[in-house]
């Protein structure tokens, strides 16, 4: 069974993936900061592969050092979703409000930790061939008032993406950007806003499961680019 390592499972996009991902076989090691929230959303999976979950800060080495552990005594790791992320301030200020201190650990969460996880990860990656998944946002390519610090973080995570993905060419190295969702995260960024028009992260998964399992060239993908085909965008 191939293995999936998916960081911010236990709600919204990282969720919905690892539903549909055991629902086709899947081993998973995940994570997510709240354990009984992680616990709580494993339980729902209906997975027939092996689950393993995790619950920690994946700004944390000794975290990410045990989830890259369970994975190789799961087997061999053919995926790493970095999906955990955090919006930092809430209610989104403008720049020259911006906390600093606050500004530091979204970077630390957004940036340094996926970059991390994939550096203790890269050997079983390379070994099997893998892919790697960086959850990103349109604020990273787009000045939105009050999304600073957030898409400034995300614009990073793309740099670091995009340049990885030309150091190494052996594996699939993609960022992709889901678009507006309903989630919790999304409704902190407008707490009095109602967001129900927005779509549901199921809605989503389709488009990355086709990034996933069709593996096009390495680069950077919006849900909404890959239907009908991602053959076409790769030929």
């Amino acid at each position: 069974m191939p293995l999936a390592v998916i960081t911010g499972a236990s709600r919204g996009l990282g969720l919905a993936l690892a539903r549909e991902l055991a629902q086709r076989g899947w081993n998973l090691v995940v994570d997510a900061r709240d354990g009984d929230e992680l616990e709580g959303a494993m339980a729902l999976l209906g997975a027939s592969g092996k689950v393993i979950a995790i619950p920690g800060d994946i700004a944390d080495r000794g975290h990410r050092d045990q989830m890259a552990e369970a994975a190789r005594r799961v087997g061999r790791v053919d995926l790493l979703v970095n999906n955990a992320s955090t919006l930092g301030a809430s209610p989104l200020p403008t720049l020259d409000r911006y906390p600093t201190d606050t500004l530091e650990q979204v970077f630390r969460v957004n940036v340094i930790a996926p970059l991390a996880m994939i550096q203790v990860l890269l050997p079983d990656l390379m070994a099997a061939e893998g892919a790697i998944v960086n959850v990103t946002s349109d604020a990273a390519i787009e000045p939105y008032g009050g999304w600073g610090g957030y898409g400034s973080s995300k614009a990073a995570l793309e740099q670091l993406t995009a340049t990885l993905a030309v150091e190494q060419e052996a594996l699939r190295v993609y960022t992709f950007d889901p678009g507006d969702m309903r989630t919790v995260m999304h409704q902190e960024a407008f707490p009095d806003e109602d967001i129900s028009d927005r779509p549901e992260p199921e809605a989503v998964v389709p488009s990355l499961l086709r990034l996933i399992e069709e593996r096009p060239p390495s680069g950077r993908y919006r849900s909404n680019e890959l239907a009908p085909t991602i053959r076409e965008v790769g030929s």
